[in-house]
């Protein structure tokens, strides 16, 4: 619980920083444009990627993300993050922290034409634009950084979790290579994005 309570602490203070400022009106804030299958597919790789590295350390990604004052200023995150450093359940504390890191991750991806998401929903990447242009500071794509591209390694089942439903998307090659055109010719991510379709949507192989 101490991380969370950091973390609260330093994203109030980034949120009165000049260059943390964020100008956005409350309509742009709201949230609900993200499509429903992104937004499962990423809380589920966060999910994952904490059950294996341990919750603590999400309050410190966040924060050395430079996220702080961007969280600290949307309302639904301001609710979230207070509560998630007040609870004394780990639980409901960890909760707190994916639902924030699960939002910015898909407008992130959104943004990023990553998988080709933002093909599949091109005004839902025009408000994520914006919102991710009102983030001061550091890389506007940072938890992609964290969860897609862990020590400079592409993470094949990560890129693979993240593909988008069967019916929205083009064959797991062209997939891969839209995501990652200079691995274009690495065969090696097929195999894992086939098998967690397989798993996700019921399939047999």
């Amino acid at each position: 619980m101490e991380s969370a309570t950091r973390f609260s602490d330093v994203a109030a203070h980034d949120a009165n920083r000049a260059d943390q400022s964020v100008t956005l009106d409350s309509r742009t804030f709201d949230l609900s444009f993200l499509p429903q299958a992104l937004s499962s597919q990423c809380q589920a790789l966060i999910e994952s990627y904490h059950e294996l590295h341990g919750y603590a350390c999400l309050p410190d990604m966040l924060w050395k993300a430079q996220l702080g004052g961007f969280i600290e200023m949307h309302p639904r995150f301001r609710q979230i993050l207070k509560k998630a450093s007040a609870t004394r359940s780990a639980k409901k504390s960890n909760q707190g922290f994916v639902e924030i890191a699960t939002a910015i991750l898909s407008l992130e991806i959104l943004t990023s034409d990553f998988a080709r998401w933002s093909a599949i929903f091109p005004e839902a990447k025009l408000k994520a634009r914006t919102i991710v242009e009102g983030i001061a500071g550091g890389s506007r794509t940072p938890l992609m950084e964290c969860y897609l591209y862990p020590a400079k390694n592409i993470s094949t089942a990560a890129i693979a979790a993240l593909a988008p439903p069967p019916n929205r998307q083009s064959n797991a090659a062209e997939l891969y290579s839209a995501s990652i055109p200079e691995l274009s010719d690495d065969r090696l991510a097929l195999p894992c994005a086939n098998t967690v379709h397989t798993i996700a949507h019921g399939k047999s192989a």
